[in-house]
């Protein structure tokens, strides 16, 4: 792909990216595209370079070495542009409590230097957007914390960004306010490419499209979410039957590890990694009159996914 068809393609593009704090790397040698659209996952453990890369995305830290394209404006050389075209809720919600949802946002209008003829019209697209119009004129101090994180979410788009970049959005709300939260993403990744940080792996198979994964300040993973969860070879079979057999005959089938009942008509046959029994097995039932009715591989967990990958990169 040639350089100028990658970026019209690419919002964000991080360019051998190296930061350090003291004399050890937090980030090496990282490059990876975010495409114009779609949610994109961002994971890694604690302390895995992570949040160093958003920050130096998002123009809080200055990079060591290498360089971020914010639709095609650099952190380093156009701070400014790169940042204008960008929208940024941290983990803790930069609010005002004292200020109103309405007095916050034009504030934040204001900061962002959105002309002051549309500030009223973008404000009020903002709330209408994160469900939070109603709320105009209460004070900050006074709200859930829902409402705090979709008034966070408002000042995030409110300049209309071509990125949203969200830094763990439903730490500390409840099941409900997660729901609501995680709706209003994806109602968000309809118009922005969002970069989605987050370690709640549940969240990752709900919104994301894509996935990076950052352990010990390198890229370890890039790709979709049905690749991140194929990493780990499946050693599993579940099988469903009309007429289910014994476990002992389920074992002694060829290649087959162990058999366990889930419930009355299906079973977990584990096999040798590389082994395939699928067709000693269709045979068998069809030879003892089992009644199989499905027959699928057992993929591993995302956090079993997450585990491995991290584990690889540790000493």
């Amino acid at each position: 792909m040639s350089g100028s068809s990658q970026e019209r393609s690419s919002i964000v593009r991080i360019q051998k990216l190296s930061h350090r704090y003291t004399k050890d790397w937090a980030v090496r040698d990282v490059s990876f595209d975010i495409p114009k659209t779609g949610i994109v996952g961002l994971l890694g453990s604690n302390g895995a370079g992570k949040s160093t890369c958003m920050n130096i995305m998002c123009g809080v830290l200055f990079p060591t070495e290498g360089d971020v394209l914010i639709d095609g404006c650099s952190i380093r050389r156009q701070p400014l542009a790169a940042k204008a075209r960008l929208g940024f809720l941290p983990q803790r919600s930069p609010l005002y409590p004292e200020l109103t949802i309405e007095e916050y946002l034009v504030y934040c209008a204001k900061l962002r230097g959105l002309p002051s003829g549309g500030t009223d019209k973008a404000v009020k697209q903002a709330m209408e957007r994160c469900g939070i119009a109603h709320f105009s004129n209460r004070l900050i101090s006074a709200l859930s914390g829902g409402y705090r994180q979709r008034c966070g979410l408002a000042q995030a788009i409110l300049h209309r960004p071509a990125l949203v970049v969200l830094d763990e959005p439903t730490n500390g709300l409840d099941p409900v306010q997660i729901l609501a939260v995680r709706e209003l993403i994806r109602e968000i990744g309809h118009e922005h490419t969002v970069l989605l940080s987050t370690h709640v792996l549940p969240e990752v198979e709900a919104l994301c499209d894509h996935i990076h994964m950052i352990e010990r300040g390198r890229i370890v993973f890039e790709g979709s979410l049905d690749r991140f969860a194929n990493v780990v070879e499946p050693r599993s079979l579940v099988a469903v039957f009309d007429r289910p057999p014994e476990t002992a005959e389920l074992s002694a089938i060829d290649g087959v590890d162990t058999a366990e009942p889930i419930n009355h008509s299906k079973h977990r046959i584990r096999f040798a990694n590389g082994a395939d029994v699928s067709p000693a097995l269709v045979e068998a039932s069809v030879s003892g009159n089992w009644g199989l009715k499905e027959l699928y591989f057992e993929r591993a967990s995302l956090e079993e996914v997450f585990a491995r990958l991290a584990g690889e990169q540790r000493p």
